[in-house]
């Protein structure tokens, strides 16, 4: 079998109901794969209701799971809900995140503490439990933030709380490589959709359009193909962010 033949896969997708998510909950079942779609509480409800209608309107094949993920024991949860509808999983993809755009004087200790464990102890449990329960040439991918490779204020919290991931995405590749399965992390420029806006004003708006070499904002539909690539035929890079922003930053 190909390694791109995504028919019968199953794909269990952190934050997949919307934004980003969504369009690859939405793509990979129209690929043939079975998938997962984690949401956080009830106000992402109707997004997550709303793109699991269109995967079996189109004849695909998926279910939704609500939860924190924040509390460990959800992770869990999530991985073994997903074992129990659809017998494995083949690729798990971590979505989730949180952005504070804040003075560092400013931080709070629970913002500080929000943020931690949105952007870090969330991705390295939903990295570990990956490892525990995704079947042998399995692929674990992680979004972060083309912020880490920035050399800006006010974004401590975000991109300071996303860093850890590059590490964790390394040292998982090690230890799991030996099962076939690889670790991935993506990093995306500022992303058009309203993840982005509501942190930001008219005037920052413009100059992250301006400063993408390519023109605007990233466009998830320039994500999602990459994200598709890494955990199919792009299995072989592993341990390694890749910096997919339009030629806003890198290092």
């Amino acid at each position: 079998m190909a390694r791109n033949d995504l028919k019968g896969k199953v794909v269990l997708i952190a934050g997949g109901a919307k934004n980003l998510g969504g369009l690859l909950s939405r793509d990979f079942a129209a690929k043939g794969a079975k998938v997962a779609i984690h949401y956080n509480s009830a106000s992402t409800r109707a997004d997550a209701e709303k793109t699991l209608a269109d995967i079996t309107h189109a004849g695909g094949e998926a279910f939704l799971f609500q939860a924190d993920l924040t509390d460990v024991k959800n992770i869990t949860q999530l991985f073994d809900a997903t074992i129990g509808k659809f017998g494995g999983i083949d690729i798990a993809i971590n979505t989730v995140g949180k952005v504070l755009k804040k003075p560092f004087a400013d931080t709070t200790e629970e913002e500080y503490d929000s943020m931690s464990a949105i952007n870090a102890k969330v991705a390295y449990f939903f990295i570990q439990e990956a490892g525990k329960k995704i079947n042998d040439g399995g692929k674990i991918n992680t979004i972060v933030t083309s912020l880490l490779a920035a050399f800006t204020g006010y974004y401590s919290t975000y991109a300071g709380a996303k860093a850890p991931v590059e590490h964790f995405t390394r040292a998982a590749a090690k230890e799991f490589g030996a099962r076939g399965i690889s670790v991935t992390a993506v990093a995306p420029g500022p992303m058009d959709t309203p993840f982005f806006y509501g942190q930001e004003s008219a005037d920052a708006v413009a100059y992250h359009k301006s400063a993408s070499a390519l023109g605007g904002l990233t466009n998830i539909r320039d994500i999602a193909p990459l994200v598709e690539f890494l955990v199919t035929d792009g299995w072989w890079i592993t341990g390694q962010t890749i910096f997919a922003n339009g030629g806003y930053t890198t290092r």
